[in-house]
């Protein structure tokens, strides 16, 4: 990175936005890193790099950001441990928090595991996340100053001796003082000098206590002597307490020698946490600034609806700003305080942001193109250090500019050619812009000359934009004209802060006509648009109103739709129901009918009964038919393979059967109620659990129906006489035409033949028939009859 280039970084504030990105990083390092970022120059890793942004702000969106509290730096102790040096209690406790943040963003990135997946996921993967580790330290060591007695059953049995000992010399000292000594001491209490239990004796009592002295107070009067009676104690517990620091020594070494052990698993986890703060970092900050990641484009780029990412998101303008798809060089004019300077800081600063991965405050469907320099020539660079005046300085810089531009560089021009003769400055800005496109950079400038305006509108590639002013208010509106050149304000903005008529008249007559005629022109196309924006303000109103007028209609129509639909539906239930009741009815006065007429035997009536009720059960089917096909359920969800002894749904039919067996080539034979029926694999549906259960009812129901109306496709009058037969075949077909089977299979044997003659001739006179065969060979034959009902 030039010098040049990373002086236009500081100009264009881009760390100042680092600075805001560092507030949302959680560790030290993190901060550091954000505050280092520097534009990415190839399109892949920017795109990565802005990948990288969406998925934690998506992440961020659904969980939360993951927990980085507590991460710091750990390589320098690492490295000490691998040598062999043992770590200090609070290097420990720095590690352990490392391999906690790297389990709990380890959790966190396996979390919601039917998410979409994300290009961060692998970071998340690639922790290691000792946890082993991690509680050994933390159960060892409570803190900086403290070791667990449970860190090693040696300390904890040293521990207790020392609790004890120091209990033993406690309660000697605690007679001492209950006794008729304690008329020597100072004090009635239990001290330490030296790490070692003694009393204070007053000065002219010293050789009454027998002892040793460790200590004498300040003014002489007080001793602080050891008894003689725990001095054996004393010496007991120092011992003791040696042995603990050694034991706690050791186990600070062994933990460290773990923690070197797993010391590579360890950095590459740090480094992670420190990449994915950085990441998360770049997430809030896109939160806060409501910003969206760019496409990336070959040819140049689109901001729409952009906002400069250091204003107050809710008071900035937005503007739609373009460069590099239909013009190269885009010419911004307008008056002081109008907005250029921050218009033109805004192309560079949002370049540089998405270069660096970041979101940019822009609308959706923005592009940004990468370039290997943005390189700016902004604000007013006069140096009274170096005798330079602002020309000169300016000069400097557009100088160096040049050298370095080519065709992937953005070059940004602040009021080029001013601070000197305008007619020079303009014709000198003019042939700067031109080598700058002869380069192949794309070339933002602003500038006050009116012949950059012309040279703007003359010359293909390069556009007028301007900052609008509204002379009314004497305020600047900061929106971005492109394709209209700024009008010079100055005389009308003269004429509202007061100055005469005359003076402005005067100053008007100085003006050569060709420029008054452009001025006259730039203010017909100012007026023009200031319509045109009124006309398509109203245009969109009526759009709008015209969307939503249709949107309402669109949802009045469905909302019609769906009410006739469930008036339709419910009558037809209520219908199909008159249907199933009116079946009901006729079926039970039919039986009796026929029980009637056995006891009887009338033929005539029986006759008559038969067509009337053959006449009532077409009436009802032909009702039903025109309410057309009852509504059918959702298919299901396909299972497992049927086995023997599984309950199952046969799909088509929606009736329950029980699986017999399953044949070798994989066909399912089943029993369904008082049938016996054969169906494939992929043609029934397995019935598990409480739907099993329910299922088994629904089968019981089904069977219990069954029977009760006869409703099989078969019936055998086997060992009937030709009357009996006779009754039993009208049940049968009654059933049959109840249940809308389409054939029968009526046995009658052969013996006599006397009943397969009458079941035929009835066959013959019944308008349930359509027609009947003898059974063939397989059937039957002669001992069955197949009959074709209507």
């Amino acid at each position: 990175m030039t010098d040049l280039f990373e002086k236009s970084i500081q100009t264009l504030e881009l760390p100042k936005v680092l600075e805001r990105l560092a507030e949302q990083a959680v560790t030290e390092e993190g901060k550091e890193r954000c505050l280092a970022l520097r534009p990415l120059t190839d399109a892949d890793d920017v795109q990565r790099a802005l990948d990288e942004t969406s998925a934690a702000v998506q992440m961020t969106a659904l969980r939360g950001s993951p927990s980085l509290s507590g991460v710091k730096p750990v390589a320098p102790s690492l490295q000490r441990a691998h040598m062999g040096g043992a770590l200090n209690t609070r290097e420990l406790l720095d590690i352990a928090a490392v391999l906690r943040a790297a389990r709990s963003a380890k959790e966190y990135g396996e979390g919601e595991g039917d998410r979409a997946k994300t290009c961060i996921d692998h970071l998340f993967r690639s922790l290691t996340a000792n946890r082993f580790l991690e509680e050994k330290i933390t159960g060892s060591i409570l803190g900086e100053d403290e070791i667990a007695d449970a860190a090693s059953p040696e300390l904890a049995s040293i521990r207790r001796h020392i609790r004890a000992t120091a209990s033993k010399v406690r309660d000697i000292l605690n007679k001492l003082i209950s006794s008729n000594q304690a008329k020597y001491l100072q004090e009635a209490i239990i001290t330490q000098r030296n790490d070692r239990f003694v009393v204070p004796v007053k000065s002219e009592h010293k050789n009454d206590v027998p002892g040793l002295v460790h200590d004498v107070s300040s003014s002489g009067s007080t001793f602080f002597i050891e008894p003689m009676g725990v001095v054996k104690a004393n010496n007991e517990l120092k011992e003791l307490q040696s042995r603990e620091e050694k034991e706690i020594e050791r186990i600070l070494a062994e933990l460290s020698a773990d923690c070197a052990q797993f010391g590579e698993d360890i950095a590459q986890d740090y480094r992670l946490l420190i990449f994915l703060d950085v990441i998360f970092a770049k997430a809030q900050l896109s939160y806060r600034m409501r910003a969206c990641a760019p496409k990336i484009a070959e040819k140049g780029l689109y901001l729409r609806k952009a906002r400069h990412p250091l204003l107050d998101p809710d008071k900035a303008v937005a503007n739609d700003l373009m460069l590099g798809e239909d013009f190269d060089t885009l010419v911004i004019t307008g008056p002081n305080t109008g907005g250029k300077t921050v218009t033109l800081k805004t192309i560079g600063l949002l370049t540089l942001m998405a270069q660096c991965g970041l979101h940019i405050p822009v609308g959706d469907d923005s592009r940004v193109r990468v370039f290997d320099r943005v390189l700016a020539d902004v604000g007013d660079e006069q140096s009274i250090a170096q005798s330079l005046s602002t020309f000169s300085s300016h000069m400097v810089n557009i100088v160096g500019i040049l050298k370095e531009a080519d065709d992937r560089t953005l070059i940004l021009f602040d009021e080029l050619g001013a601070g000197t003769d305008p007619i020079e400055g303009a014709a000198l800005a003019a042939a700067v812009i031109d080598s700058a496109r002869e380069m192949g950079a794309l070339v933002a400038a602003t500038t006050h000359y009116a012949e950059l305006k012309v040279y703007a509108m003359t010359t293909p590639g390069v556009e007028n934009a301007s900052c609008e002013f509204n002379v009314d208010s004497l305020a600047p509106t900061y929106r971005l004209l492109i394709g209209i050149p700024g009008k010079s304000n100055a005389f009308a903005i003269s004429e509202r802060l007061g100055l005469p008529k005359s003076i402005i008249q005067k100053a008007a007559a100085r003006i050569d006509a060709e420029n008054v005629r452009f001025e006259d022109v730039l203010t017909q196309l100012d007026e023009q648009r200031h319509q045109m924006e009124k006309e398509k303000e109203a245009a969109a109103k009526l759009r709008r109103e015209m969307e939503e007028t249709a949107k309402a209609s669109r949802e009045y129509k469905a909302q019609l739709e769906a009410q006739r639909a469930k008036a339709v539906e419910k009558a037809q239930a209520e219908a199909r129901a008159i249907l199933d009741e009116a079946r009901d009815t006729a079926e039970q006065t039919f039986r009796e009918l026929n029980e009637m007429r056995r006891r009887q035997r009338k033929e005539e009536d029986w006759q008559r009964v038969n067509d009337e009720r053959s006449a009532l059960l077409h009436s009802l089917n032909q009702a039903e038919g025109k309410l057309g096909q009852r509504p059918q359920e959702p298919a299901p969800p396909p299972t497992r393979p049927a086995r023997a002894g599984d309950t199952v749904e046969l799909v088509k039919m929606g009736t329950q059967a029980t699986v017999l067996s399953v044949n070798k080539d994989g066909s399912l034979q089943l029993q369904a109620g008082i049938l016996k029926i054969s169906a494939k694999q992929d043609e029934v549906r397995v019935v598990e659990g409480e739907t099993q259960k329910a299922a088994k009812k629904v089968v019981q129901r089904a069977e219990h129906k069954l029977r009760a109306m006869g409703a099989s496709p078969e019936v055998d009058l086997r060992g009937m006489t030709a009357d009996e037969a006779i009754g039993a075949l009208d049940l049968f077909l009654d059933s049959a035409v109840l249940g809308k089977l389409n054939e029968v299979r009526i046995i009658h044997g052969k013996g006599t033949g006397a009943v397969r003659r009458a079941v035929r001739e009835h066959l013959k006179r019944s308008r349930y028939i359509k027609s009947f065969r003898p059974g063939r060979y397989g059937e039957g034959e002669d001992g069955v009859t197949i009959a074709e009902l209507r």
